[in-house]
């Protein structure tokens, strides 16, 4: 099949298997370039198809000689469609790592079920397996709740006020207004259902409670706070209602796990294009003038650099792991400096359909974005038929 993107609504529909096998490489390979870490040997990684879960499980495996377990949505290709990006990052990440002689085992399916719980469960006794490390960096838009069966939607709302801004529109390649009406309390409990912390605890309390965590295991869970500009339909809205969630779960979690020298953080990460980013408003532009600002300034990171830097620099110095006064690891450090936030500022008052593409960095956004499903790379031939399966 000759592969092409598909995009509607900032969602990329399709993914090419060469590119992504590309894209794994080259983040194993910064890795590899690195040295070593003196981090964890069995790693969980919840959500680790893409993005900073992705991330995460390479710096694991080839800057800690970890074992690693991947949970995600992999869908496998059709006669008429590809797989989608899961199935293809996974696969390219379990063949590097065996042939480094690691254990490498991805489970596709819904991470919510207890059937998923139940393999992973099955899997890390079968390979004697005891986490010292488990990532939990899953972003969904629904949840259905593993006892009850019932639905949950995750919705992207302000709340209390209604908000218009602009957003851009990748796939169109326009700045156009999007208006979002405040959250009922409905829309409130739904995201907090899907994107808060409840599945998180869940998932840790089946590995304790199956005796598959070390005493000193270290479990951190992703998360964002942004600038004033995405505040609304993010840190104020129903997403930042979820996160706070997420937090005091991990303070909840730290408690328990610290009794025996365990330890649970929430890492506060940097805006960058992923998969899930993508499709909330505002922050596609956003993070088009934050790129600008921070390329210019020398201190951008992609998802891989981010991780390393997580693993390397916070979680594994061998030192007390440095935190907010909320216990939060902030990785969003460079990102809110004063000084960049300024700049974009200044960006964010007069960016417009004339100028976008000059003012901020919209090329570096959309190369990402194609990047992440396998387009968009000098060294692949995108008109040549490419084996789907």
């Amino acid at each position: 099949m000759i592969v092409h993107p598909k995009i509607k609504n900032n969602i990329c529909l399709n993914a090419h298997p060469k590119g992504l096998e590309l894209l794994v490489k080259k983040e194993i390979e910064y890795v590899q370039k690195q040295g070593k870490i003196a981090g964890p040997k069995n790693v969980l990684v919840i959500g680790a198809s893409t993005g900073y879960g992705l991330a995460s499980r390479i710096v694991a495996a080839f800057g800690s000689d970890a074992n690693t377990i991947g949970v995600a949505s992999g869908r496998p290709p059709t006669a008429v469609r590809t797989g989608n990006v899961g199935y293809y990052t996974m696969r390219a990440f379990d063949n590097a790592a065996r042939e480094k002689g690691l254990i490498a085992e991805s489970l596709t399916g819904d991470a919510f079920s207890h059937e998923i719980k139940d393999r992973v469960v099955s899997i890390l006794k079968k390979n004697n397996m005891v986490l010292d490390c488990v990532v939990y960096s899953l972003a969904a838009s629904s949840r259905r709740d593993p006892d009850t069966g019932e639905l949950f939607r995750g919705s992207i709302k302000p709340i209390g006020r209604s908000f218009t801004s602009k957003s851009l529109d990748a796939g169109k390649e326009v700045i156009k207004e999007v208006h979002f009406e405040p959250a009922t309390k409905e829309d409130i409990a739904g995201a907090v259902k899907v994107m808060g912390g409840e599945d998180w605890e869940l998932w840790m309390n089946r590995l304790s409670d199956e005796k598959l965590l070390t005493p000193n295991v270290l479990t951190v869970a992703y998360s964002y706070i942004g600038p004033p500009v995405t505040a609304a339909v993010y840190r104020e809205g129903t997403l930042g209602m979820a996160k706070k969630h997420l937090e005091a779960t991990g303070d909840k979690l730290h408690e328990k796990l610290s009794a025996k020298g365990g330890r649970a953080f929430v890492a506060v990460n940097k805006a960058l294009v992923t998969r899930s980013s993508a499709v909330i408003p505002v922050v596609p532009l956003y993070i088009s003038a934050l790129f600008k600002v921070m390329k210019e300034k020398n201190i951008h990171e992609g998802c891989i650099e981010q991780m390393f830097r997580l693993f390397h620099e916070k979680l594994y110095k061998g030192e007390a792991v440095p935190v907010d006064e909320l216990r939060r690891i902030r990785m969003d450090d460079w990102e809110l400096r004063e000084d960049v936030q300024k700049e974009i500022d200044k960006i964010w008052n007069i960016i417009d359909e004339t100028n976008y593409r000059t003012i901020a960095d919209f090329r570096g956004y959309e190369d990402d974005f194609l990047q992440f499903h396998g387009f968009g790379f000098s060294g692949i031939d995108y008109s040549e038929d490419v084996d789907i399966t």
